[in-house]
């Protein structure tokens, strides 16, 4: 302790001396308060919000708020907080962390600061690590705030939305970190704003706050959906994985060669960094299992990518300590909390690796379609706030990240706890030998003992040890994650032994003798009460069940029952020396093994704690120095004789502190990524909520196409000299929205009269013609609600792609270190440059859609990637519906005869009707066919006209017959073909026109003037279906073949091209028919221009392997193509 320090008092010290002050107020008042009845004191609640409507704050209320909860508390529940549970809620309510040792009330003191800020209306959340603590403080607490007129809520895992609206929008609302971050996400992915759940974040008080804000901190919250299946290069890498040999070693030497530190090894692994890479050998070994080359080749990053996953799942990733394999699951275990983190997976293809090892089923990849750290989730918060028995070792991390102090609140009785001084073995065996002798000297004076281990493996190692000895104990650790509460309420019964991983079983108390609740529980389980009732008996929800309240008044009479065998005991146990808390190992976290012993001496007990290490310990073997190793071998000490040396104490500390160090690094690391993310996801849910909030969006959209065309004459017209201008270009761009074949084909002359603005007026014009064509289509009220829809998709989709692109980056924007550039800088630039893209994309697809979209019956939102069913749109219009698959049963022929159908229509059916249909309705049956038949006849007439490079095309109206598109025609209609159209553009074309055509022929069917006309089988022609195979293509073809091919296949099957042995899909193109250059060649690569055998196709839009849609430029940039480089 420095001078200072005994002079002036710690930090901590002086703060509290500040609040002492406030809390004599508070105590003053209690009188007042005690003298009221129970209405008068209820009805303070009123008092106190007016007192806030007039201009008070929080502040100025604060000892009245808090005498009445005092006062309130003692009367509903048994309980009137001490001295310093005021101070500790003072310090909460000024939006600082309280640290409060293990026993003092927490519970208790968050309901001061809870009821004051809950009186504004705007609602505080009270964060708790797991569901049972939530629900059990919500309803014992809520006994004292429903008492006060304050309404409560409970966010836990299974409630709908409804459910969890109504408990956001009570005054206090308990629930876990993980569903009110997920519930923030998922408020931001809604199609209504009716549907958000969430009203805000004015005031968090977070329970734990150690291990939600900074143990949990270090995996952010991801809200996936389906994504690519699983690559079957998992199960190939797993199994030349196991092929190698594994060389460990603390920490690589980046001055020596792998084969100086792992001689004939595979591949080498880091303990320290928890890495694992390949050696030399490794390396010729992969190349000669895979058939590859050169492994360092960029077309095989994937096999480097599974081969690098693979070993370090193999030899970095151990079974019970980092995960644990439980009904047929992978399931990561939190190496702080030793809990498992359901819902939560490994990234980057980790966690299939894993999958891959333990021979469970590997699941397919995930896209992230949200994402949050908790850092920014809980920085949304007006003001945060949290209490935790452990934090000041933390503390600078709680300043620099969430600008929160730390407070020590002094104990309500002296801590009497024995720490005794660490006892450090030679090696693991003589460490764990003196464990149990510990353990069963405890245990025969009937000391209850507390082990703390590291991970479930050694829980598991020591359970066996005391087995073998014939000693009777309790194990908890993740896997028995749903005992955790029970089990560990009873380790301070007289001789209890509890082997438990370091943090399990955070958040309840360890009460000496005995938990009466628990205890009462079981007994209710052993005469017969089914599980559910015996949560109901223990519970305090508000209920008229006679069943549920006859159960609690019996569990009341155990607990009572119970509370006074439990004195007795508890005085035993006392006597015994109290609870023994035995660490087997040092955590790497100071603050971990603080919270470990802190189970001990709660409230004034008596109890003791003692580390027991061993320098084969990862943490004294990693980081501890090698000079106490080589001291000890030369002294000779044997493995059973514990090492007492004031260089450990030091050694321990400064191995612990670099640890927490760098985990701080890490997290800081990961947050600095985030925060390139949080400003985007800021501002893409802002303008989400904007649409969502129903305003007129028309000047938005008035902006957007005015960029659109501004963005269009930039890229393609922004010379000043019009022989420089791209017009085929801007022609290829606006095709189909705001230009058709003939625009831009302007004379010389004509050319040297105009300039880019000429050009940019024009499109203007006729932008805003066609907006307003749109809105007479539409109405105005209805098209507003379709700018919202068309809006909300676009975002949505193009956010989730960004999402995914931002992953691509991050994983690969490290290695830029080695070019002395910072990965953050590089992060922020190219992810503000991908961001500024998307933006430019949501704008484009906004309005091409706008633009295109033609009226439907029901206008409604939907959920990105989904699309309303057929069957449920003609069902709600009374028209009968027969699906594919169904009507070549005679059964189904029977119930279309019963319906007595004047004429039937057949929508993309796909197949020949049987003759028992046809011959049904008196009209016949006709049917809608995308050619000019007799051309085309088939499965896929829009591609394969597409795909033959044809002009023209069209609709036909039929009559069916029992051949493939044989039938009689009753009217056609032609439609042009656009140059750069692709078949799904041209379809939608020719759909919106045979609707048109079929409504024509059905009215002249009904005024008998129908003429039908026999086709011509002699210029009939197939469109038979087609298959991925037909999808490759080389460039050695001509230019105008493959741009048909390709716009023939787009959307389906999408033609592709393969590089380095993985395909990139071709989505659009322009055809150049003058260039010329070897097949392959790349001309340009911005933009990407690529020979062939005649010609050059320029690739507007490809999609990689395993990767987003984005521009050929992009894909050339990543590639860093030049001109000359062959593609084949």
């Amino acid at each position: 302790m420095s001078l200072f320090t005994k002079v002036f008092g710690t930090y901590s010290d002086r703060q509290v001396k500040k609040i002492e002050a406030t809390a004599d107020k508070i105590e003053a008042l209690g009188g007042k308060y005690a003298a009221m009845s129970d209405a008068e004191l209820r009805a303070q609640t009123d008092v106190l919000r007016g007192r806030l409507a007039k201009g008070e704050t929080t502040d100025d209320i604060l000892p009245d708020a808090f005498a009445v909860v005092a006062e309130a508390s003692e009367r509903v529940l048994g309980m009137r907080p001490f001295r310093v549970q005021l101070i500790g809620g003072v310090v909460i309510h000024q939006g600082r962390i309280a640290e409060m040792k293990t026993g003092e009330g927490k519970t208790l003191v968050a309901t001061l600061p809870a009821y004051l800020n809950a009186l504004t209306g705007a609602g505080v959340h009270i964060v708790t690590v797991n569901d049972y603590l939530a629900r059990y403080q919500s309803e014992w607490m809520g006994i004292l705030y429903r008492f006060l007129g304050l309404s409560v809520g409970l966010i836990v895992n299974g409630l709908d939305s409804a459910a969890r609206k109504k408990a956001y929008a009570a005054d206090i609302t308990y629930g876990t970190n993980n569903e009110m971050g997920f519930d923030y996400l998922r408020d931001n992915m809604v199609i209504y704003k009716e549907r958000m759940v969430q009203r805000g974040h004015a005031f968090a008080i977070v329970d734990e706050v150690d291990s939600i804000l900074i143990d949990e901190a270090r995996t952010p919250l991801i809200i996936s959906g389906p994504g690519d299946e699983s690559d079957p290069l998992y199960e190939k890498a797993d199994r030349f994985a196991r092929t190698l040999k594994c060389f460990r070693i603390k920490e690589i030497d980046s001055k020596k060669d792998d084969a100086e530190m792992g001689a004939d090894a595979d591949y080498i692994v880091d303990e320290k960094a928890r890495n694992a890479v390949l050696t030399t050998a490794g390396t010729r070994k992969a190349e000669a299992y895979f058939g590859l080359e050169n492994l360092a080749d960029a077309e095989n990053s994937a096999y480097m990518h599974h081969i690098n996953n693979a070993i370090r799942a193999h030899g970095v990733m151990q079974r019970d300590v980092d995960y644990v394999v439980k009904d047929g699951q992978v399931l990561i275990v939190d190496s702080f909390t030793g809990r498992i983190m359901l819902g939560r997976r490994y990234s980057n293809g980790l966690h299939q690796a894993i999958e891959a090892k333990e021979g469970v089923k590997i699941e397919r990849e995930n896209k992230t379609q949200a994402t949050i750290t908790f850092q920014n989730y809980f920085r949304l918060y007006k003001k945060l706030s949290g209490m935790t028995g452990t934090a000041l070792t933390e503390e600078n991390e709680f300043r620099e990240i969430y600008a929160l102090d730390v407070v020590e609140v002094p104990t309500n009785r002296p801590m009497i706890r024995i720490d005794h001084n660490d006892l450090v073995y030679k090696s693991a065996e003589g460490k764990y030998r003196a464990i149990i002798e510990q353990i069963i000297a405890c245990h025969e004076k009937g000391q209850p003992v507390l082990v703390g281990t590291v991970s479930i493996d050694k829980s598991e190692l020591i359970s066996k040890l005391l087995t073998k000895r014939g000693v009777k104990h309790n194990v908890l650790n993740a896997k028995f994650h749903d005992k955790e509460a029970e089990i560990i309420a009873q380790a301070g019964k007289l001789g209890a032994i509890t082997i438990s991983t370091n943090m399990a079983g955070r958040g309840t108390d360890i009460k000496l003798g005995g938990n009466a609740d628990y205890l009462a529980k079981g007994r209710m389980a052993s005469e017969g009460y089914d599980e559910a009732l015996i949560f109901e008996a223990a519970g305090y929800d508000e209920t008229t069940d006679e069943e549920i309240l006859a159960a609690r008044e019996h569990y009341r009479a155990l607990v009572a029952e119970f509370d006074a065998q439990i004195k007795d005991e508890a005085e035993k146990v006392k006597a015994a020396g109290g609870l023994y808390v035995l660490g087997t190992e040092r955590h790497e976290s100071r603050r971990i093994d603080n919270q470990l012993r802190g189970r001990a001496g709660r409230q004034g007990d008596p109890g003791e704690s003692r580390f027991f290490l061993s320098l084969e310990d990862d943490l004294m073997r990693l980081f501890g120095s090698d000079r106490l190793v080589g001291m000890v071998n030369t002294l000779g000490m044997d493995d059973d004789t514990p090492i007492k040396a004031g260089i450990l104490s030091s050694s321990i500390e400064n191995a612990q502190k670099r640890i927490e160090g760098t985990n701080f690094e890490r997290r800081k690391n990961v947050l600095q990524f985030d925060d390139v993310n949080n400003q985007q996801r800021e501002l893409i849910y802002r303008q989400r909520r904007e649409v969502l909030e129903g305003g007129d969006l028309r000047e938005k959209i008035h902006n957007m196409i005015e960029g659109f065309i501004d963005g269009a004459i930039a890229t393609y017209v922004s010379s000043d000299i019009p022989d420089e201008w791209n017009l085929d270009g801007l022609r290829g761009y606006l095709y189909g929205v705001l230009c058709g074949e003939d625009d831009f084909r302007y004379a010389q002359e004509e050319l040297n009269r105009i300039n880019a603005e000429d050009i940019r007026r024009m499109l203007l014009e006729r932008a805003d013609a066609l907006y307003k064509k749109q809105e007479e289509l539409f109405t105005p009220e209805v098209f507003r609600e379709v700018e919202r829809i068309v809006l909300l998709e676009n975002v949505d989709r193009k956010w989730v792609d960004h999402i995914d692109a931002m992953d691509d980056l991050m994983s690969g924007v490290g290695l830029r270190a080695y070019a002395q550039k910072n990965p953050v800088t590089e992060y922020k630039l190219e992810g503000s440059a991908m961001f500024d893209e998307m933006i430019d994309s949501i704008r484009e697809d906004t309005v091409r859609t706008l633009f295109r979209v033609v009226p439907k019956k029901d206008i409604e939102r939907k959920q990105v990637l989904t699309a309303p069913p057929v069957k449920r749109t003609a069902m709600a219009h009374g028209i009968p519906v027969f699906q594919p698959g169904t009507l070549r049963d005679a059964a189904q022929a029977e119930n279309i005869r019963a319906l007595a159908p004047e004429l039937i229509v057949v929508v993309a059916y796909g197949r020949i009707l049987p003759p028992e249909v046809l011959a049904i309705p008196q009209y016949g049956c006709i049917n809608l066919h995308v050619s000019l038949l007799p051309r085309y006849r088939g499965a896929a007439p829009v591609q394969w006209a597409v795909i033959n490079g044809e002009k023209t095309t069209g609709v036909s109206i039929m009559y069916l017959n029992e051949g493939l598109d044989t039938g009689d025609i009753l009217r056609v209609s032609p439609v042009e073909i656009g140059e750069n159209e692709t078949s799904g553009e041209l379809f939608e074309r020719i759909t919106q026109e045979g609707a048109r055509t079929l409504l024509a022929a059905m009215e002249d069917i009904a005024a008998g003037t129908a003429q039908a006309r026999p086709q011509n089988d002699a210029e009939a022609t197939l469109a038979p279906p087609l298959t991925k195979e037909q999808a490759h293509f080389g460039f050695d073809a001509p230019a105008r073949r493959l741009h048909d091919l390709i716009r023939g296949l787009n959307p389906w099957p999408v033609a592709y091209f393969e590089y380095g042995g993985k395909k990139v899909k071709v989505l659009r193109t322009l055809c150049d028919d003058a260039a010329a250059g070897a097949p392959g060649e790349i001309l340009s690569t911005k933009p990407l221009k690529v020979a062939c055998a005649s010609g050059a196709l320029t690739l507007l839009e490809v999609v990689p392997e395993g990767s987003r849609p984005m521009e050929g430029s992009a894909w050339a940039a990543g590639r860093r193509f030049t001109n000359g480089d062959k593609l084949q």
